[in-house]
This record gives structure tokens, sequence and C-alpha cells, in this order.
């Protein structure tokens, strides 16, 4: 009887442990199917992480579709009326742009009536207009300098008067570029991602023989001597805000010393927020990932950093708060949810989490047009309270820590206290998209370029986003922007010339009109950033 119970036992305990281990793989399969479901959304899928406003429903509320930016309507009464077709209905060109007028006429002997052969007049034109693209053109710019003499002095004097005419001083002293020609180099490479060499092959089409290290060499040279100290400034005038932006990204860099070529370095962003009169973005590579690089960069500055999640930034000093991104959790529940079969999707808790924070993007939407005290009261008076019972269904939510769900919980969790903070200030922006949208054209590059051969071409790479994307955020056209640097900074003081290094700044009231870029429609943009009130 007693080695029955005993067998019965061992029986029963073969079934508890066959059962864990079905249990247990029947959790594996789930996750691993998961998986392959985020894998196949985010190969085959649209990148946008854009949901239905259904998803919004769950709150019930009367203002789901309200937009508080739009005035009300006025009731007008239409009259039926034709449209003339336009030239052009969804392309724009702008105003000023030359025209070339060619007229098509018929030979005189050919002007005769084949009716009784009279003299035929002009009755009228038909006119088409086409678009005509003039590919870039090379040409040698001689400079002579013309040197004086006293001819009485060289008759009567043993000191004889030399005077020379003003000339401007070069780019690059003894180098053959012009300001416009490295301007174009840099554009091409940090504005159209077109790496030297291809660069190199585009100069050898039209008969030039430029090599990849003298167009290296130029873009280095040009930005220790005159962009180097302009980006001082600018970091001198960024760590002056408030409210800044800051985030990361990795960059191989192949002859560094001490380090294997595969290694990884960083190029690390900071910007200003949208609050800005005039907008700095600036780069900085370093050869790792360490908080104190962040910490040496802002170390005159005193305020709030928009960041991701980083831990590096949250051993920043205490006069630096740190401001999470909602849009990064949000993009856990996201992915959460589209690794669910789509017949369970709707009801979800991923989805749920989804529809919580669309919501509050969807108010800080309602939200743009206020300023930041006003901003801020509705955020006390409607973001807080949403933000609170968020949390309290992210308390009551119940997930396996190692499913996408529950990491996404967990995040929510542990970096509460950092993305609640964009509650403290009307002037804070509930996520970190605009430094993601900043670093974004050093991603792109990186894609064609692939890796810096030195640290000094990285840094001189950082130096040029630092300038043209900031020129672009500040309306400027990036090609005239640098030109026009180029061409007076070697020049600094003289009579003429740029007279301070903050009138270089991207912000700056001395630029010409012409390095703007040109609005369709407009000679210039109807208001810049630093023209506001």
């Amino acid at each position: 009887m007693k080695a029955q119970e005993n067998s019965a036992e061992k029986l029963l305990s073969i079934i508890e442990e066959k059962d864990r281990r079905i249990a247990e793989l029947e959790q594996q399969v789930q996750w691993f199917m998961s998986q392959v479901r985020l894998a196949k959304h985010k190969q085959f899928g649209v990148s946008s992480e854009k949901t239905d406003d259904i998803q919004l429903t769950i709150f019930n509320e009367a203002e789901l579709n309200s937009d508080m930016t739009t005035p009300e309507p006025v009731l007008i009464e239409v009259k039926a009326h034709y449209r003339k077709r336009t030239r052009l209905t969804t392309d724009k060109l702008p105003e000023d742009l030359p025209v070339e007028i060619i007229e098509h006429e018929l030979p005189a002997e050919d002007c005769i009536c084949p009716e009784c052969s009279s003299k035929m007049h002009t009755m009228g034109k038909e006119t088409r207009e086409e678009l005509k693209i003039i590919p870039a053109k090379a040409i040698i710019t001689r400079h002579v300098q013309h040197v004086y003499a006293c001819r009485k002095c060289e008759e009567t004097s043993d000191h004889v008067p030399i005077v020379k005419a003003d000339m401007p001083e070069p780019v690059i002293k003894g180098g053959f570029a012009a300001p416009e020609t490295i301007a174009h180099i840099a554009v091409q490479k940090f504005v159209m991602a077109s790496p030297l060499y291809r660069q190199e092959q585009e100069w050898k089409q039209n008969g030039i023989l430029l090599s990849r290290q003298t167009m290296s060499n130029w873009l280095i040279k040009a930005s220790e001597n005159w962009l180097g100290p302009i980006y001082e400034e600018m970091k001198h005038k960024l760590c002056k805000h408030e409210v800044l932006h800051a985030d990361e990204t990795t960059l191989q860099v192949l002859k560094e010393p001490g380090k294997a070529a595969q290694s990884k370095s960083y190029m690390w962003l900071y910007r200003t927020s949208g609050e800005a009169k005039h907008q700095i973005v600036l780069y900085d590579y370093q050869p790792d990932r360490k908080h104190i690089h962040p910490e040496t960069f802002l170390n005159n500055f005193k305020g709030y950093l928009h960041a991701d999640v980083y831990e590096g930034y949250h051993k920043l000093p205490e006069s630096i708060i740190v401001v999470g991104c909602l849009a990064h959790l949000r993009r856990k529940f996201f992915d959460a949810l589209k690794t669910l079969p789509k017949d369970i999707q709707a009801d979800s808790n991923a989805a749920k989490g989804v529809a919580y924070l669309d919501k509050l993007f969807h108010l800080e939407k309602q939200f743009a047009s206020l300023t930041p005290d006003n901003r801020f009261e509705e955020r006390e008076r409607l973001s807080r309270p949403l933000f609170a019972e968020f949390y309290n269904w992210i308390e009551s939510t119940a997930a396996l820590p190692k499913t996408l769900l529950g990491k996404a919980v967990y995040y929510a969790k542990s970096q509460r206290k950092y993305l609640e903070r964009y509650l403290l200030d009307g002037r804070l922006e509930i996520s970190n998209n605009r430094a993601e949208r900043s670093i974004k054209p050093f991603v792109i590059g990186r894609k064609n370029w692939l890796f810096a051969n030195t640290p000094n071409g990285a840094k001189a790479s950082a130096i040029y986003y630092s300038l043209i994307v900031s020129a672009r955020e500040n309306g400027l056209n990036p090609f005239e922007y640098l030109t026009w640097v180029f061409t007076n900074a070697p020049n600094l003081g003289k009579a003429g010339y740029i007279s301070a290094i903050e009138d270089f700044l991207p912000g700056s009231a001395a630029i010409p009109e012409k390095v703007f870029t040109p609005q369709p429609g407009n000679a210039k943009p109807k208001k810049y950033a630093w023209e506001e009130d």
C-alpha cells in the first residue's frame, strides 16, 4: 500500500513538473511570437506611431475633438463661381525668380495671308512657362592687387612710399579655395549627405581634379580658423537659456587613439527649446558616453534639461533639472500594442496606455498657441488630473515583467518623477522630440558617409552641423550663410566687414537679407524668430 502511495506521489510530481514546463514554454512561445510581430511591423509596417481617434473614446469627454486654436466659424454666403486652373497647383516657385523670355515669331516672308496674300499682324499670344535648371558652374576668381609708388619721390628722395590697394584675406592662406567653394562642399556633405568621395567624382565629371583629401583639409582648416570661435560663442549663448534639450547618438571614428576602429564614439546634441527667441543647435563629439561630457558642456547652465532615460543625465548637478520624455513612454506602449493579434488590440492594456498618452499629447496641441503662464494654468486644470489618473491605472495594471507591456509599465513607474516634471513650467514640453528631430540630419548623413576618419574630422563635423542646423532653424540658407561667414570671418574688424564674433550667430541682425531662405510668393519670410515682440 505504501509503495503504491509513493508511486502515486512520484507520478503527481512528474505531472506537476511537466505542467510547469509546459506553462514556461507557452510563455516563451508567446514572447517569441510578440517579437516576430514587432519585427514584422518595423520591417513592413508604417513607421508612423499615429493611432486612430477612436482610441481616445475611453475618456468619453466632450472636448474629445475640440481644438482651442480653431476660431469660431462665420456663416457666409458663397456664390457659384468658376475657378481657373493655375499653372502650378501644388508646387510653389518664388515670384522673384529671373525670367527668360523667348519670342517665337514667323519670319517676315511667312507672315502672308494664305487667302488674300495680305500682310498678317499679331492678334494674340499663347504663353507656356517652364522651370529651367542651370547646373552649378566653376570659375576662377583672380585677385589683382595694385601696388602704388610716388614718381616724384623715386626721382628726388631716398625713401619711396609704397601703398597697396585693399584686398580681402583668403578663407585659407596659401590655398585656392573661395568661400563659395568650401560652403558648397560643406552643404553637399552635411545637408545633402553626399560623402567627399562622391563629390570627388562629381568634380571629375566637370573636368576638375579635386581630391577628397584636399576637400577634407579645407573643411577642417576653415572649421578650426573661422567656425570654431563662432561655435564657442553659440555655446556661451546656449547656456544662458533656462530650458534646453539634449540627446546623443553613436559615431564611428577609425583613427581614435587608444580605441579600436570598430568601437563606438558619440555625438551629443544640445539645443534651445521652443520658447527661445533665437534657436541654437550644437553638436559635441566625444569618445564615449560618460556623464562627465554633458556635465562639462553644461558647466554654466542652470535650468531644465529635456532628455531621455539615460542614467548619465540623472547624474548631473542639482542645478540642472532633468525632464523626461513621454514620447519614449508612448513608444513602448505602442510597440507592445503592435505585438498583439489585431483582434485583441482594441481592448488590451497596451491600447489603454497609448490612449492615455494620446490624450495628454492631444491637450498639448490645444495649448500650443498659449503663453507659458496660460499653458501652465491649463495643464494644472486638465493635464495634471489626467496624468494622475493614468498613473492610478498604471499601478493597478498587472503585466509580466519580461513582456513589452511589462517593460512599458516598469518604465512608467521608474521614470515618473522625471516624466511629470513637464507640468512644473509652461515653457517645458511634453517630449524630447525637438532634440530627436535635430539629431536626425546627423543620423541621415552617417548612413551615407558611415564614419569619421580622425577625431579632428569628427570635431569639424560637429561644428559644421551646429552652424548649418542652427542656420536652418533660423530661416537661413546654409550655403549663403556659410559663404557670408567665410567671406567676413578672415576680415573680421576691417572696414566694410563684420566687427564682432557675435554678429556671425544665426540669430544676428547683421546677417544680410540675401542669406535668408526665399519663401514661395515672397522675397523673404514675413517674420523671423528674432523679430518677434
